[in-house]
């Protein structure tokens, strides 16, 4: 893959950037805006924490502060030694999430396999965090109300 010049420059920087966050905090978060389709959501993912053993986590649905939080609360989790489950029902940031598993990390995980240096086919793994809405009423439910852009099941979205 060539790029042009300011591109590269560009990426370098990014790069640059993502290790020192990486570097002082042992993990970063990649939030992205909702895209023009209907299976575009908006989400955010962590990167580094695989590079400690355990899959990269992913909020989907969310506001960027909602979703840094959340992210930020989970993956401080697994920093200080626990290992998530899919199936597990934790609490992060006040508010109850449940694992499960990201079938399809490569077409969602786009700057974690560039930092990991893996193409999609090979991805990092993920797991995303599903959050209830009303508290206690989760995205399978009747009456559950995930907001303008919904919270899509895993597999079911791409980035």
């Amino acid at each position: 893959m060539s790029t042009d010049p300011h591109t590269t420059a560009w990426l370098d920087q990014e790069d640059a950037h993502l290790a020192a966050v990486i570097r002082r905090a042992r993990f970063a978060v990649q939030y992205v805006g909702p895209g023009e389709g209907p299976g575009e959501p908006a989400f955010g993912y962590t990167i580094g924490l695989f590079g400690l053993g355990h899959p990269e986590l992913v909020v989907v649905g969310r506001g960027a502060s909602a979703t840094h939080m959340l992210l930020d609360a989970a993956a401080g989790q697994v920093l200080a030694g626990r290992s998530l489950v899919p199936g597990e029902l934790v609490e992060a940031a006040g508010e109850a999430l449940l694992v499960e598993e990201c079938p399809n990390p490569g077409d969602v995980l786009l700057g974690a396999n560039r930092w990991y240096q893996r193409p999609a086919e090979y991805s990092v793994p993920a797991q995303q965090l599903a959050w209830a809405s009303p508290p206690g009423c989760w995205p399978w439910d009747a009456g559950w109300d995930g907001g303008a852009h919904g919270q899509p099941r895993p597999g079911t979205w791409t980035a």
